[in-house]
């Protein structure tokens, strides 16, 4: 579905990303696993179009998508949950859900589009005229999924959902992820530094430093290396 070679991302004089080449194929949960400052949220941000890499290439079905703007790249079926959550605080939960909307037909939808994530996401109906920012840290996440989510995405991004969550408010986000891949069969590419709850979910994994790839291979068998239980598990 989406492959990413070679690429390389520089701000100013600072090398983010050297050479990462990484693909994700349909149906897939695949991860970025890495330490803060490795490059995941660059390569994130270079696939939605943030961020311009000064080499390599991105394709989504086909595609190039190097040299187009971010509202193009949603448009063809590729959204972003960013890290640090980035909503509209001052706006209720429901305008931020149809903020997700509004680029392309999915506006047209954003009726049965609302349905459907208010069928999936409770707690956000209950607070759907609440202020964004007045929510909780696990609530804000969970909009901030579901503001994606309304732009009816084939690949969907999500970058560090669990930063400063407590673990039980992360792994419910994490069950949350995992459902929208096995029940509404949603390829997703998860970056995150809690590699234990990314290997558990993804099928497979990156795991960058530096920049770089370091290793990568089915989740399941990164969960069994041995540097990989200590340098990153802590077991």
């Amino acid at each position: 579905m989406m492959s990413v070679e070679d690429l390389e991302v520089w701000y100013g004089k600072i090398l983010a990303v050297d050479g990462v080449s990484i693909k994700v194929d349909k149906g897939e949960i695949v991860g970025l696993i890495g330490p803060n400052g490795a490059g995941k949220s660059s390569i994130m941000n270079s696939i939605i179009g943030a961020v311009r890499p000064k080499k390599g290439k991105i394709t989504f079905n086909g595609e190039n998508l190097i040299d187009l703007p971010t509202y193009e790249i949603i448009k063809k079926g590729v959204t972003i949950a960013p890290e640090g959550r980035k909503l509209f605080p001052f706006l209720t939960v429901e305008e931020n859900l149809l903020m997700g909307a509004i680029n392309g037909d999915t506006w047209k939808r954003r009726k049965s589009s609302l349905e459907f994530i208010y069928s999936k996401f409770p707690r956000l109906k209950e607070r759907r005229m609440q202020m964004a920012g007045t929510l909780s840290g696990g609530e804000q996440q969970m909009l901030t999924i579901a503001r994606a989510l309304m732009a009816s995405p084939k690949l969907l991004l999500i970058d560090e959902p669990s930063l400063g969550l407590a673990p039980k408010i992360s792994l419910e986000v994490y069950r949350l992820i995992k459902s929208l891949r096995d029940e509404h069969k949603i390829t997703i590419l998860l970056s995150d530094q809690n590699a234990r709850r990314v290997l558990q979910i993804s099928d497979r994994a990156y795991i960058i430093e530096n920049g770089r790839i370091r290793m990568e291979g089915v989740s399941e068998e990164l969960a069994k290396n041995e540097d990989v239980r200590r340098v990153y598990l802590g077991l």
